[in-house]
């Protein structure tokens, strides 16, 4: 057990880029982590880590080390999961974020229907429109929306999201269709969390700068906003497509709409995924293809 002492959490600072995601990883303390690498590389005789204020960087030497030690975790945890898995029923707690508005009104009743198939499995859902660091808050998969920022997370796409341009026919009988981009200019635009809103231009993605009386970083007031004629809305389908199909909203623009958007189940790098992480993207990924 000696020779062990330390490798767990070497190749955990290695793999998060420090000790206190790493000691978040390992549910410990920081001083822990750092007590053991210490012991660890005063046993091998050589410096695995680099130190700095801002950040921790892998020797020649560490990472050397560091390539095989994730070799014989991955062996070990693989063993323990082969057994914990024969029981083939996840259990334990799942920790689920996705945006406010659409995760309350679609994700939300997925997880319940997977509560129900599995009664083993708690899931704590955080419904909020920040990107939380997963590592950071304990997050097994994040469900998150349109274009993925780069980062060192495994994404798998779920579904498609569509952004359409309406207004209501009370509007534009009394302030005309746009017909092209620039004729947003002279129109009230029902502002988002952002002022720019996106569309497809001679095959390229192009932005454009909105203005109006009203921003608001809901988009159920917005759509609220738009139905009642107060402007020009950009929202995602599962906001407008009732109000479309009803006439209570008119696609503009339609020509300039920009491709479809990714929905996503995010979720961060691992040897190997837990039952019940693995169970639910595969649950999310059947029900998205219905």
């Amino acid at each position: 057990m000696a020779n062990w002492e330390g490798v767990t959490e070497f190749v955990a600072v290695a793999e998060t880029g420090g000790f206190t995601k790493a000691a978040r990883k390992l549910s410990t303390s920081v001083a822990q982590v750092s007590r053991r690498v210490v012991i660890l590389e005063e046993r091998l005789g050589v410096k695995l880590l680099n130190r700095t204020t801002r950040k921790v960087a892998l020797t020649e030497a560490g990472q050397a080390y560091f390539q095989q030690c994730r070799l014989l975790i991955e062996g070990l945890e693989q063993a323990e999961l082969s057994v914990t898995q024969m029981q083939s029923e996840p259990k334990g707690e799942l920790r689920v974020t996705a945006p406010a508005t659409y995760g309350e009104q679609h994700i939300a009743p997925l997880l319940n229907q997977f509560l129900q198939q599995y009664p083993q499995v708690k899931i704590d859902l955080i419904l909020s429109n920040q990107k939380l660091d997963l590592i950071d808050s304990g997050i097994d998969v994040a469900v998150r929306l349109g274009v993925l920022e780069s980062s060192s997370l495994i994404a798998k796409k779920l579904g498609s999201r569509q952004l359409f341009v309406c207004a209501s026919p009370t509007y534009l009988s009394e302030h005309g269709t746009p017909q092209t981009l620039s004729d947003l200019k002279s129109h009230q635009c029902l502002l988002g969390s952002v002022e720019h809103w996106r569309f497809s231009a001679d095959g390229q993605e192009k932005q454009v700068k909105v203005s109006g009386r009203l921003k608001c970083n809901g988009g159920i007031a917005l759509l609220d906003a738009a139905t009642q004629g107060l402007g020009i809305v950009q929202l995602p389908d599962y906001y407008v497509e009732p109000k479309l199909q009803s006439g209570e909203l008119q696609e503009v623009l339609s020509n300039y709409r920009v491709a479809p958007e990714g929905i996503w189940a995010v979720y961060a790098q691992s040897r190997q995924l837990s039952l019940k992480v693995r169970l639910l993207i595969e649950f999310l990924s059947q029900q998205f293809a219905k």
